[in-house]
Order: C-alpha cells, then sequence, then structure tokens
C-alpha cells in the first residue's frame, strides 16, 4: 500500500473530539500584571465601532501577560446575516495561523533526530531531486532550467523554497501549473485540501519554481510540504500527529481540520459584503467537509482560548502546565531570524503580513527585527502570524505577551485591523 492511501487511511482528520472549550490560563487583573484596564477598554469600543459601521461582523481577543489571562472579550457578531452574538468559544478558520502548528510539528521530529533541517526534501520525496525554475530568457519568455541546488528543510520553514502560492503568484506559468495539478481553486484560498496528498506532492514536484531554492522569500505553499513530510515521518496523517502530540496534550479541543456536526452552530462567519469594494466577499473554506488531505498551510480552525494555550506554551519556551513539547534552544531557533540579507518577492513579511518593514522571517513565524522601523508598536525579538480570514497573533517574549485576535474578515482589510490590535494592545502597557 503507498503511503499517500495509508496516510489517508490512518485516522480521520475529524480531531475536535470535544464540546467543552479549553481552559485558557489562570486569570489576573490587568494591574497586577502592569496593564492599564481602563485602556484595555479601548479595544472593545474601537472594534464596536468597526461593527456598528459593517466594516466587520465580530471578533474575539484574549491578552495573556506574565502567564495569566488579563482580557477576554467577545464583541459584536459571530454570523451577522444571522443576528447571531459572538460569543468566546467561536470557532474561525485559522488559515495560514496552521503554518506555526505544523511547524512545530516538524520541529518536534527535528528534535528527535528524524530530521534535520539541511535534509533536502528529496530525502523524503524523491520526486523534489530535479526541480525546475522559471528564468526568463532574453527575449523575456520564461522558460525553465535545472535547480542550481535542492529545496531543504529549512527552506520549507523559512519560505526560501522557490514555492509561491496561485492565488497571490503575478507568473501566469506558476498560476497555470498549480492550476493544472489543483493546487489551489481561483475562486477559494487552499483548496488544495481537495486532492490526496500523494496527488498534492506529485503535482508540486511537476510545476516550476520561481525562485532558486534558498535565495529569495516568497510566501507559499512550502508548510503544506513540510506537513507531508511530517506525514511520510510519522506514517500518520497530519491531523492525527497534531493531535496526539499537541492538541490534545495542550487541551485545544476545539482545533482540527473539521468541524464535527455538533459545533457547526459555533462557526463564526464572514460579512455577506466585502466591506472596501461592495462586493461578494470571499468564499471561505467549507470546514464541515472532511478534507481529503490536511493542509498544513491553512486548513485548520481553531478557538481564541485553544490557541491563547498554545502561544503561552511557545512564550514559555515550549512548555506549559507541567508538560514540555520543545526545548527553549528550538524555540529560539523557530523565532530567530532565518532569512539574513534574502530579498522578498515581491513582498517583505512585514509589508505581507501588516504592510509595514521591520520584519524577517524564522522558521514558521516572522520575527520583528528591532524596535524602530516598524510602523506599529513591539519589541524586537516578537513573533507572530496571521490567517487569510481575518485571525491574528503575536508573542512578545520581551513583554511576556501572548495576543490573539480572531475575525473573519477576508480580504484587503486584514492588515488594517493587524496594526488597529496592535496599537491597542500596546498603548495599555504600563511596565
Amino acid at each position: 500500500m503507498n503511503i499517500a492511501l495509508k496516510l489517508l487511511l490512518v485516522t480521520t482528520s475529524l480531531i475536535l473530539a470535544s464540546p467543552a472549550s479549553a481552559e485558557v490560563l489562570s486569570i489576573a487583573k490587568p494591574e497586577a500584571v502592569d496593564v492599564s484596564t481602563d485602556r484595555l477598554s479601548r479595544i472593545r469600543m474601537t472594534l464596536q465601532k468597526e461593527v456598528d459601521a459593517d466594516r466587520m461582523p465580530g471578533a474575539v481577543v484574549m491578552i495573556a501577560r506574565r502567564g495569566q489571562l488579563i482580557y477576554s472579550e467577545a464583541i459584536g457578531f459571530q454570523d451577522k446575516a444571522a443576528g447571531k452574538p459572538m460569543n468566546k468559544d467561536a470557532i474561525f478558520r485559522i488559515y495560514s495561523m496552521t503554518k506555526p502548528l505544523a511547524s512545530v510539528a516538524a520541529m518536534m521530529l527535528v528534535e528527535e533526530g528524524k530530521m534535520q533541517l539541511t535534509d533536502p526534501v528529496s530525502k523524503f520525496f524523491p520526486q523534489f531531486a530535479k526541480m525546475e525554475v522559471l528564468v526568463p530568457d532574453k527575449d523575456g519568455k520564461a522558460i525553465r532550467e535545472p535547480a542550481k541546488r535542492q529545496i531543504t528543510i529549512q527552506d520549507l520553514f523559512r519560505h526560501t523554497a522557490g514555492l509561491a502560492y496561485g492565488e497571490f503568484s503575478n507568473v501566469p506559468e506558476l498560476k497555470a501549473a498549480y492550476a493544472e495539478a489543483k493546487l489551489f481553486d481561483p475562486t477559494i484560498t487552499a483548496e488544495s485540501r481537495m486532492i490526496t496528498p500523494e496527488q498534492f506532492v506529485t503535482g508540486i514536484a511537476k510545476a516550476p519554481l520561481v525562485h532558486e531554492p534558498g535565495t529569495t522569500w516568497e510566501y507559499s505553499m512550502a508548510v503544506d510540504v513540510l506537513g507531508r513530510v511530517v506525514e511520510v515521518i510519522s506514517g500518520q496523517r497530519l491531523s492525527a500527529f497534531l493531535d496526539e502530540r499537541l492538541f490534545r496534550p495542550l487541551n485545544m479541543t476545539d482545533t482540527g481540520f473539521k468541524v464535527p456536526e455538533a459545533q457547526q452552530a459555533r462557526i463564526a462567519e464572514p460579512l455577506a459584503k466585502n466591506p472596501l469594494t461592495g462586493a461578494a466577499n470571499d468564499i471561505m473554506l467549507n470546514v464541515k467537509l472532511e478534507p481529503l488531505n490536511d493542509s498544513g498551510g491553512g486548513g485548520a480552525v481553531s478557538t481564541a482560548a485553544d490557541y491563547l494555550r498554545f502561544c503561552q506554551m511557545m512564550l514559555n519556551g515550549g512548555a506549559l502546565d507541567g508538560r514540555r513539547y520543545l526545548s527553549p534552544t528550538s524555540v529560539k531557533l523557530m523565532a530567530s531570524d532565518h532569512l539574513g540579507s534574502r530579498p522578498g518577492s515581491p513582498l517583505t513579511p512585514g509589508a505581507l503580513l501588516m504592510g509595514v518593514e521591520g520584519y524577517t522571517f524564522g522558521l514558521g513565524f516572522m520575527v520583528r527585527q528591532g524596535p524602530g522601523l516598524a510602523g506599529v508598536p513591539g519589541s524586537e525579538g516578537e513573533y507572530m502570524w496571521a490567517g487569510a480570514g481575518g485571525t491574528f497573533f503575536w508573542i512578545d517574549p520581551k513583554e511576556q505577551l501572548a495576543v490573539v485576535y480572531m475575525a473573519q474578515t477576508p480580504g484587503a482589510i486584514r492588515p488594517y485591523y493587524r496594526r488597529m490590535i496592535k496599537a491597542l494592545v500596546a498603548q495599555a502597557l504600563e511596565n
């Protein structure tokens, strides 16, 4: 039996086992950890204005400082069209906030000696041994040439593999190749979930690269490939590995790759219309269906409470509630600069996520390079990522701060809300 079929048969990706929401963290008054309650109240007031103006349906915001929960609010509507108020246990499509989860899973295997960051991907999938790169000929036409070096596991973590996203790429040849391989549907973000793992690997290995491996940062399907590596090493579906090694131990009871029928009333929905264009909003993932493969790059769902526990574990250096998931050295490595002087194409990490500079990329996370330069407040070494549906989180070791912002606001308005919540949290810190 081939590995793809084994992965499909090993387990279901229905890993949302319990209707009960996870306990978050111990609760403290904001002033006990040098945060102003009065200034925190600006979060609700500001987001409520956005809800009232019909620019967003609603949001859940949770903030932990020094290991204690100091802010937990549900604002607006879970489903505005249905008149359903937002609840703190609402389930959100987290899209690319799946990437940090899959990256932690992969780092666990690095720690166990089952792979190394310097390993070529072809060690696990021979199809990647002879990749081709698109380069312009003398007439400016894109042609394929053999890649000068192989893609490594580190390239997958940090998005320097030469891969891209069909949805975001401006390269016609790449978009056509990805569409032919069913790696994306032009109308739906992350719908590569609906092909098998084997079809995914074969399709992306046949498609050309847009950069020489290791040379350029371009946000891509690299973590989906990394998820396939986790599967082939572990012999489990990614959902099963994450459930066993991360979700269940962390009590992330509502995190998975499908929402079970009993919990589907908790799914948060976007507005019907894009507030910037007035056109119909983007079609979001149907998370009520069982995916054929678990997208490590964008297929998961979660709640604010669940994801905050993951963030606190990372902030603690890889441990929570007496259990260790990663070593402190691995967490530091993941939150370090892994790009150096490599350019971003077409955007740098910070420009893509928030429309600001001042950020590099580590192993699964965007990382702040210094206290200045970026057009948002923050600390050197803070790390974060976000999702196409509007979700966002960051972890600030210097401030001992973990923040999760959950909303379903797809489209170009996302960077605006990320900058907004960064500023609103920062202004409430008193020391």
